[in-house]
């Protein structure tokens, strides 16, 4: 394990490992549980990697699953700890999505369809608060300024010159058209847009209203990649009261293909531009 692995990850190359340990003895979760004298969700979860485990379930587990090696016991205690450190998140307290930003951390490239808002990673600060402020209007603004700081902060992978993040943005036209804040928020916005478009590890597109109807129509989805290939792709919902990790490799596939469709749909990058750059001035004449 590399000591810049962050421990969502780690949770989850940990469960990976459980998972197939499980599958070689031809024991079901269920009948994990029953030896052990837990829920089955416990089983699930930490195969999952959702939940932190302890260097004692994973001892539990190899019992079960009767592993000799102590070696192999060894180094998956040694994961177990080291997936029971903190991310740099911790840091900003109780983040409602914190798995997610440990996968985004890690991950290689991003591909996000958004259709309501700028993505989270190509917004700018005030924009930010806008939309912050906006979605959560029961927030304090310490709660507001503590996210906005975690956004900023996730962007710094944008920003990494020595490992940035592949991102591809499908953007649909209404997050252009919706006012967040006031019109000259909204042209930095969109100049922030076009500006970020030009990185060589950014690619933004838009899916204009004239599409008609199209693959993305249910809702914002992200699909991430990670440089590690024992790690699997994961696709990413987000929800209001909670969120949903897709990492079955038909899953995946399924949502791959929908992505393909709506890149080769939306306007291509030179194009893009230039339709933000019209709603820009739009708002700058009005």
């Amino acid at each position: 394990m590399a000591s810049n692995v962050n421990p969502t990850v780690r949770r989850r190359r940990l469960g990976q490992e459980l998972r197939r340990l499980r599958e070689q003895k031809n024991m079901t979760a269920e009948q994990v549980a029953e030896r052990l004298l837990v829920s089955q969700s416990k089983i699930s979860r930490l195969e999952n990697g959702r939940r932190s485990i302890s260097q004692r379930d994973v001892r539990d587990l190899c019992g079960v699953y009767e592993v000799e090696d102590e070696r192999v016991v060894e180094s998956l205690m040694q994961m177990a700890k080291d997936s029971r450190q903190q991310g740099w998140w911790h840091a900003f307290g109780d983040i409602p999505y914190s798995v997610y930003i440990g996968l985004e951390t890690d991950a290689e490239s991003l591909r996000v369809y958004e259709p309501q808002i700028i993505p989270g990673l190509l917004q700018t600060h005030g924009y930010a608060e806008a939309v912050i402020a906006g979605a959560l209007p029961e927030s304090t603004p310490a709660d507001i300024d503590k996210r906005v700081s975690v956004r900023t902060r996730r962007q710094d992978r944008i920003k990494d010159e020595e490992r940035p993040l592949r991102l591809w943005a499908v953007i649909d036209e209404g997050a252009l058209r919706r006012i967040v804040g006031n019109k000259q928020l909204m042209i930095e916005q969109l100049e922030h847009l076009v500006e970020q478009s030009h990185l060589p590890h950014v690619t933004v597109q838009v899916l204009p209203f004239d599409m008609g109807a199209h693959p993305g129509i249910s809702g914002h989805y992200a699909i991430l990649e990670f440089p590690d290939t024992s790690d699997s792709s994961v696709v990413y919902i987000e929800g209001v009261t909670s969120d949903l990790y897709l990492e079955k490799a038909q899953d995946v596939a399924k949502y791959s293909v929908m992505y393909e469709h709506l890149r080769a749909q939306a306007l291509n990058v030179e194009q893009t531009r230039d339709f933000i750059e019209e709603i820009a001035k739009k708002y700058a004449a009005a």
